[in-house]
């Protein structure tokens, strides 16, 4: 493998793990705060590509207005599961609301192939050339992407850190008692915090369409790879499930030579069993979502 070949190797990593990271946070979010598995986030991404691919076609809309509209109805989705399913688990054992977000994501995966059918889907985009830069290529659709989705992150990290909602949250995902003792009304916080992770997997969803194929099982299959750069960074840390989906893009991408694209999947898995056995702390070596 030459150099050119490991960049762009390394290039397409980079811009797959800007993507994973935005589903891989929307579970930590609720992993650090709800204290459970989010197993229905990668069907709200398919949720959300089918909502955009619906939108144009039925109104003839540019992509970037589809997408918004997407990234609405896709948190409405998310808030109304938190309201009717997630809000009454509250306070069970873990597990329940785990097999309630499986169940969630079966129903949401066969609402869509039975009114969208298995067929692929694609967005209405302008073809673009790729830039050839001495054999390293970069499409514009690719930087588009990557830009949307770390002006998205970037947007997350600032609600987290900088703003009133974060720092509730934070106390909220630190100690829901005391949290609740100094005043914070955890009903409206907990709706906030849904109706994020529902935007967040719908851009995620939508972006992933672009770079590739819009179909019902698109979620399903990036679901592994976000749950296991959740578990990579640190399970309930924000940063870390950024780094952790970057790192183990950028992995995936530089064995294809080795493996095969085939075997990407593959590779999420052991990265996994690698980060509970060698590390179960994660990168950043916490379990809360702010100490």
């Amino acid at each position: 493998m030459t150099w050119i070949d490991f960049a762009n190797l390394l290039i397409n990593g980079l811009i797959e793990g800007l993507v994973v990271a935005l589903p891989a946070l929307a579970m930590t979010l609720v992993m650090g705060v709800n204290r459970f598995p989010n197993a229905a986030t990668g069907d709200l991404m398919t949720t959300g590509a089918y909502a955009a691919v619906g939108v144009q076609l039925l109104g003839g809309v540019p992509l970037w207005l589809a997408a918004i509209a997407s990234v609405a109805a896709t948190a409405a989705v998310s808030a109304g599961s938190y309201q009717l399913i997630f809000r009454k688990l509250a306070g069970r054992p873990m597990v329940a609301s785990m097999l309630a977000a499986i169940g969630l994501g079966f129903v949401l995966r066969s609402l869509i192939s039975f009114f969208a059918g298995h067929d692929q889907r694609t967005f209405e985009m302008p073809l673009m050339r790729a830039w050839n830069f001495g054999g390293i290529r970069l499409l514009p659709t690719d930087l588009l992407i990557a830009a949307i989705a770390a002006a998205c992150l970037a947007v997350v990290f600032v609600l987290i850190y900088r703003t009133s909602f974060g720092r509730q949250l934070r106390a909220v995902a630190d100690s829901a008692d005391l949290a609740r003792a100094s005043g914070i009304r955890a009903g409206g916080l907990m709706l906030c915090l849904w109706l994020l992770v529902g935007a967040l997997s719908s851009i995620g969803g939508v972006l992933l369409g672009m770079k590739a194929v819009v179909t019902p099982e698109m979620g399903w299959e990036s679901l592994i790879p976000a749950f296991a750069a959740m578990v990579l960074g640190g399970i309930g840390s924000p940063v870390g499930a950024v780094l952790g989906a970057l790192l183990l893009c950028v992995v995936q991408e530089l064995s294809v030579p080795l493996l095969g694209p085939s075997y990407k999947l593959v590779l999420s898995f052991v990265v996994l069993a690698l980060a509970l056995l060698l590390r179960p702390a994660g990168i950043m070596g916490r379990v809360q979502l702010v100490r």
